[in-house]
């Protein structure tokens, strides 16, 4: 039986909209219409017509009762009700195919990100057609175990960027505006935590889909972090890995496979300079590996140019 979440959504309004905002929203109740004001004063001011998906994931507070006492103030916020708690890629996958704008915003409800830039990011978008996703890139961490965080997170984005061959500023940062048309096909690869973030922007590099990046301010984040270091970093690597995968898997496999044949090649040279007619058991087994990856990786490969959505 499928387990896909069965949010409570309102009557959508008539009109067009050029920005569609999702706001993750879970156990955010002491400061999430904040937010909320924040956002919706910076559009409004921008002139850009836009609507909020404010959508609360389960939460077991009173975020859920915040909002819709305040959605008479807002009339561009929509507010959208999950029956189960499904982490926030889910919420930003479900936001985005939702989303009624041609361009869609990621962003979060805990204070941390300067969301009052938005309109700066969509602005990028419209006045340059060949940007695809524009991203708020983080100059400081202020999240919870910066001393694990920020040498792991290095570690992380080195190997996207070496895997992508692209400089990335900011793999995972939470504020982004991307095109929802160039969005669509990859909606379906993001996973339901945290990582959703550096799954799109890796999507995106992987298929050429130009990325620009801002700088922007990061603030120490409000309420409780849902962040857990262990489990989560290992989910972001992983999570890079797999989408290297899944668009460039030579990338991945190739240079072990080359590694192994080079070292069976220069092994079996050895024994038999040292042993003449003799190839030892390890030899064989390091050069077999070899091509056994290195068949892999170009099956993989077939298997990527023939499947038609990259």
């Amino acid at each position: 039986m499928s387990t896909e979440p069965e949010p409570t959504v309102p009557a959508e309004p008539p009109e067009n909209v050029h920005v569609t905002i999702v706001l993750p929203c879970y156990n955010e109740q002491d400061h999430v219409i904040d937010e909320v004001e924040r956002i919706c004063k910076a559009m409004d001011n921008s002139g850009q017509s836009y609507e909020l998906l404010a959508i609360d994931d389960c939460s077991t507070d009173a975020t859920l009762e915040r909002l819709r006492e305040a959605e008479p103030r807002f009339p561009n916020m929509r507010v959208i009700a999950f029956q189960h708690n499904s982490g926030s890629g889910t919420v930003r996958r479900i936001g985005t195919q939702q989303a009624r704008g041609d361009i869609v915003v990621w962003t979060d409800a805990d204070m941390s990100y300067p969301n009052d830039r938005i309109p700066e990011l969509v602005e990028i978008l419209d006045d340059d057609p060949s940007i695809d996703q524009v991203v708020g890139a983080r100059k400081t961490e202020e999240g919870t175990h910066k001393l694990l965080r920020v040498p792991a997170k290095w570690f992380i984005r080195k190997v996207a960027e070496r895997l992508t061959n692209t400089k990335i500023p900011d793999l995972n940062s939470g504020l982004r505006a991307f095109r929802r048309e160039v969005a669509k096909p990859y909606l379906r690869l993001l996973p339901p935590g945290f990582s959703c973030v550096t799954t799109i922007t890796i999507a995106f590099l992987s298929n050429q889909h130009p990325i620009r990046y801002v700088p922007i301010d990061y603030f120490k984040r409000a309420g409780k972090s849902k962040f857990h270091f262990t489990k989560d970093a290992y989910r972001y690597i992983l999570q890079v890995l797999r989408m290297v995968m899944y668009f460039n898997p030579l990338k991945v496999l190739m240079p072990p496979a080359l590694w192994l044949l080079g070292i069976g090649i220069v092994k079996g040279v050895f024994d038999m300079v040292v042993h003449f007619g003799y190839f030892a058991n390890n030899t064989v087994m390091i050069f077999i590996s070899g091509l056994l990856i290195a068949s892999l990786a170009l099956l993989a490969d077939l298997i990527v140019r023939s499947r038609g959505d990259t």
